[in-house]
This record gives C-alpha cells, sequence and structure tokens, in this order.
C-alpha cells in the first residue's frame, strides 16, 4: 500500500510494525490541524493494510513526544471560532456541536483495529499528553516530562480526556494533575499508571518494538481486533451482561474458524502459528455491534 508524502508527521511500516512520528522537531512537535488530519489519514491507511500487526506513535527528535498546541496563533490560540480556517474545528452532521481537533484524533485512535504503543521519547504536555490515553501501552524514555496544563491556560481538559484519563489512573489523580496543571516526570506518570514502563532514552523503541513483537509474532490480527474493541468498549458498559452477550458472540463466531483451530493445533504441534485470516476480511457479521441498538444474540 501506497503511504503519502505527508507534511507533520512520517508513516513507516516494516515487518508488520507501523511507526507514525509526529514530524515537527523544530516545534517540538507541536500539535496543529494539519497534524490532525494527517494523523486520522495514517490511521485510516495503518487499519486497511493487513500487514499492519502494531502500530507505534512516537516523536521526532530526543526532546518532545510533542509540546501540545502550537502557540504560535497567541491569543486567539484557543478561540476557534476566530480560527475556523484553521481545519482543527469541525461539526457534527446536524451542525449543533463542534467538535475539537484533540478529540477527533483520539477518537480516531480509539476506533483502531490494530493495537496501539505510545512511545513517549521527550515533553508530552496538552494534548501531547491527551491524545495517548486510547493507546493501549504506553511507554517512556526516563526525561519524559507529562501535564495536563489546561487549567493554567484557561481552558480545560479536550480530546476526550475526562473519559479517559480517570479510567486509566483513577479519578482522584485525575483530578490532582488537571487542578493543578503541574508537570511531572516519568516516574509520578509510572506510579500513577499513565506509563507502563520507563526506559532510556537509547533503549526505549527497541522496547516498544518488542512488545510489537510479541503481539504480532503469536496472536491472531482478527482476535486482537476484535479483544482491543470488547474491552475499549466495555468501559462504559451498564452491566457485565453487556460483556457477556459481546463476549458469547465473538469466542462462538471465532470458535469456528481457521485461526481458532490454527491456535489449538500450532500448541499441540509445538509449532509457531500462521493465522490465516485477515482483518480485513475476517470480523464477524455483528461487527460492529456497538453500532447496533439491537444487538443481542447472533447465532441462533
Amino acid at each position: 500500500m501506497s503511504i503519502p508524502q505527508f507534511e507533520t508527521i512520517t508513516l513507516d511500516i516494516d515487518d508488520g510494525i507501523a511507526t507514525l512520528t509526529l514530524n515537527r522537531p523544530e516545534k517540538m512537535n507541536a500539535f496543529t490541524g494539519k497534524m490532525m488530519a494527517e494523523m486520522i489519514a495514517a490511521f485510516d491507511i495503518t487499519d486497511a493494510d493487513d500487514t499492519v500487526g502494531a502500530v507505534l506513535v512516537t516523536g521526532s527528535g530526543e526532546r518532545a513526544f510533542c509540546a501540545g498546541a502550537d502557540l504560535s496563533e497567541g491569543a486567539k490560540t484557543f478561540d476557534y471560532e476566530a480560527r475556523a480556517d484553521s481545519g482543527e474545528i469541525g461539526r457534527t452532521s446536524n451542525e449543533d456541536i463542534q467538535r475539537d481537533g484533540g478529540g477527533r484524533v483520539t477518537l480516531r485512535i480509539y476506533e483502531s483495529l490494530k493495537p496501539v504503543i505510545g512511545v513517549i521519547n521527550g515533553a508530552a504536555v496538552g494534548i501531547g499528553v491527551t491524545m495517548q490515553l486510547p493507546m493501549d501501552i504506553r511507554i517512556a524514555s526516563d526525561n519524559a516530562r507529562f501535564g495536563f496544563v489546561f487549567a493554567r491556560r484557561g481552558i480545560v481538559p479536550e480530546a476526550c480526556s475526562s473519559y479517559f484519563l480517570p479510567r486509566l489512573v483513577g479519578i482522584s489523580r485525575a483530578l490532582e494533575w488537571c487542578y493543578s496543571g503541574k508537570v511531572f516526570g516519568a516516574q509520578e506518570a509510572l506510579e500513577g499508571g499513565l506509563v507502563r514502563a520507563i526506559y532510556p532514552q537509547a533503549e526505549l523503541m527497541e522496547k516498544a518494538r518488542e512488545m510489537a513483537r510479541e503481539i504480532i509474532d503469536n496472536t491472531a490480527p482478527v482476535s486482537v481486533a476484535l479483544t482491543r474493541q470488547m474491552m475499549w468498549r466495555m468501559l462504559g458498559a451498564d452491566h457485565p451482561m453487556d460483556a457477556h452477550i459481546v463476549d458469547s458472540a465473538a469466542i462462538f463466531d471465532r470458535g469456528q474458524t481457521d485461526d481458532a483451530r490454527e491456535g489449538v493445533m500450532s500448541f499441540l504441534e509445538k509449532r509457531a502459528p500462521v493465522y490465516p485470516e485477515k482483518v480485513s476480511t475476517g470480523l464477524p457479521n455483528f461487527w460492529p455491534w456497538w453500532k447496533d441498538k439491537s444487538f443481542k444474540w447472533i447465532r441462533k
């Protein structure tokens, strides 16, 4: 699959691993409307490419993952009406609800069919940290710093972070970080559950690729795609029965596939599995179940 020439990011696909790099090092990879659109386009590409088994997201250089919104517009930086031509603001189909650019990116990451690993190689504040929240695993360099600095800029948390952050780190920690707007180090992020591990800068990408390989080399891509959405979407379920319905439909469907047969036989034969089904064609007939309000039991 051909990859377009992006302006604010790069996307490389090698040996099943897609690496999306925020690429404005002279601006500490600050977020813009163009970056928003290009990140969304990149996830469209990785979803459609059956050779991709995992996506790594990192920043260019060693100073920053993403230093937040580009503040070059000065006082009108967060006045979206004054910057209507920026491309960051969008509306729903009925034109009643304005949508922030960071939220459009995080929702696209949330919808990803492939696992997403955040490789946080430096400063990550504002949208630079909130865009990480729907990523499945986050690892950080020992010089990484994080900040939910919104109240210090006279605004509020964005990019769906009021949904994701308390679910990841707990309400008390989320409120402390957002009330204070302080910038904190990788160790506090680790202790708070925001990141999975800390590594020296020089080892960070290698460790991320090892995590990606553990997934790609041992698991069925369709099962991973299903599991990703099952887990994330159940965070908002009203009752465990909601999970039971989806779990049951998924296990019944998957159990009849060549992937399930290969998973059992490769284990019994003590060999590496070769899963035949592809995400582009192998998702079950009830996908996407969350859009079907009448979804119950698919199998009769």
